[in-house]
């Protein structure tokens, strides 16, 4: 599949399209294609290294980087972002940045597309578009531009892991004595949720729900001091009974999106999978959250409370408000 065109010329002569599948979540690909640090690691074909010199990644910004090949030639690259849409396309242009550029075909319009197949796969197409056939033929047979791109993506493929490796998730399993179907309308019902979701010690004062794909869940706690906190999940993905997609964050009584009322290097989305599993008439729910495109200084935060088991504390409270609730919950 192509990234979508901005109108009907056909401009199948003088465009390159790669495609790859990777075994990771989007938001990681994008945090790779969109974070210096990662980018240095791979952008490229193999043999070449890259120094970035600026990338202010916003619209209108300018990403100008050179990349070093195996015999020392260096080739300055300039691009200004026109269009980002988290986590789904970046489009910009590129006009080279060698005095040459325009005669060698190095000016073109870059589309860059993130399809998540699946919560732990991503699609990602490379659309570049030049100004002639010519231009584009030219650099495909001087620059090798095929297969840069594809060695290039492959040394994606082979980043990715590493990031995976350096910033786990955080996954926590319990396993509850009733069947699948009452622990997921306990999840998914506004009554029911009402009557345990929170930490331990904290109660749900008001809640509005539209549990479906696009809807949201806005919901208030009190504290046993008498403190209010508000949360907000986003729905992705909703495959009843058994698996929920969605982003959470803390919120505010209008709905808007807030930081974490102690701690304001959280990261400000989660992205949450939780999965429900049924065995003998138990259930099994595992949950996972990701940071959803973290600062640096929100990952380092996360990871830092994820070694500490403080993530782990909070979750057992909650469970342990779920698993009393749980046992006189009404079946229907």
């Amino acid at each position: 599949m192509t990234a979508a065109k901005n109108n009907s010329e056909n401009t199948s002569d003088r465009e390159i399209v790669l495609t790859r599948t990777f075994d990771a979540p989007r938001e990681l690909v994008w945090r790779a294609m969109t974070d210096p640090k990662h980018v240095i690691h791979w952008w490229g074909p193999r043999g070449f290294s890259t120094t970035i010199e600026e990338m202010d990644f916003r619209v209108g910004g300018v990403w100008n980087h050179v990349m070093q090949g195996p015999d020392g030639a260096k080739y300055p690259n300039k691009s200004i972002f026109k269009e980002i849409v988290v986590p789904e396309k970046i489009v910009y242009s590129h006009g080279g940045g060698r005095e040459d550029g325009a005669a060698a075909g190095a000016n073109f319009i870059a589309t860059w597309t993130f399809e998540a197949l699946a919560p732990n796969k991503t699609k990602l197409t490379l659309h570049s578009v030049f100004p002639t056939a010519a231009a584009r033929d030219f650099v495909v047979k001087e620059y090798g531009a095929i297969e840069g791109g594809k060695q290039t993506l492959e040394r994606l493929s082979e980043h990715l892991p590493k990031m995976l490796a350096a910033s786990p998730p955080f996954i926590i399993t319990r396993t509850f004595d009733a069947p699948r179907e009452l622990v997921w309308q306990a999840w998914t019902e506004r009554e029911r949720l009402l009557e345990w979701f929170g930490p331990k010690g904290f109660t749900m004062s008001t809640a509005k729900l539209d549990f479906r794909p696009g809807g949201s869940f806005h919901y208030g706690l009190r504290s046993p001091d008498g403190k209010e906190m508000w949360g907000k999940f986003i729905y992705r993905e909703i495959v009843a009974p058994e698996r929920i997609m969605l982003v959470s964050s803390f919120s505010d009584a209008t709905g808007g999106l807030t930081r974490h009322p102690l701690s304001p290097t959280w990261p400000l989305e989660m992205l949450t999978e939780t999965v429900f599993s049924e065995v003998a008439g138990k259930t099994t729910i595992t949950l996972k959250w990701t940071p959803l495109n973290p600062t640096a200084e929100e990952q380092k935060t996360f990871d830092a409370v994820h070694a500490q088991g403080g993530m782990n504390q909070g979750w057992a409270g909650t469970f342990e408000q779920l698993t009393a609730y749980l046992a006189k919950a009404p079946k229907h």
